[in-house]
């Protein structure tokens, strides 16, 4: 796997404070995408063993509530063993963060039922993550005031309710802001 780059103080992508890693590879070519040299499988630089100890260590300060994964595409096949062998250790070392992870995949019709994404690895991925940002991002459909997503047809999902109801839930902010939509 390759990724683009690594922001260790992070307030966009996620509630509070986070590490976000973008990952590199994405099938989807949404146009208007803000990160389109992410596309590309081999874009920017191989992740290593090295890379995975720096995003641990910068997980490590108090004021850092989590790990945010986005793109290029973290639920492209290609991505997910190494992102699950990531999310195993920042479980073990910090079970007081949360994730957060960015996908064009539906959960419901792409992710938890046969697509191109499920492999032997989305269930364990999609039950270390917390929050999932769902859909493609639409720029006809773009509002700059949606806290956490681009588009107003993407989703904030509390992943573990969906799991554990077998329908979506909606997450919910523990502050208010931005617009419903």
């Amino acid at each position: 796997m390759h990724y683009g780059e690594i922001k260790k103080c992070d307030i966009a992508n996620g509630e509070g404070v986070r590490v976000s890693l973008f990952v590199s590879g994405c099938s989807h070519h949404c146009p208007g995408c803000f990160n389109q040299d992410t596309w590309e499988f081999h874009y920017g630089r191989e992740y290593t063993d090295e890379t995975e100890e720096e995003l641990l260590k910068a997980l490590a300060p108090s004021y850092i509530n989590g790990l945010s994964l986005l793109g290029g595409e973290p639920f492209e096949p290609q991505n997910q063993e190494v992102l699950v062998g990531l999310l195993r250790k920042v479980h073990a070392r910090y079970p007081k963060k949360n994730v957060w992870c960015y996908t064009g995949y539906l959960f419901d019709r792409e992710l938890m039922e046969e697509s191109r994404a499920r492999c032997a690895y989305t269930d364990e991925m999609l039950s270390m993550i917390d929050v999932l940002v769902d859909g493609r991002f639409v720029e006809s459909l773009k509002d700059i005031r949606l806290a956490f997503r681009g588009s107003s047809n993407q989703r904030v999902i509390d992943v573990d309710k969906s799991l554990k109801t077998g329908h979506v839930v909606l997450w919910e902010p523990k502050v208010k802001r931005g617009i419903e939509g």
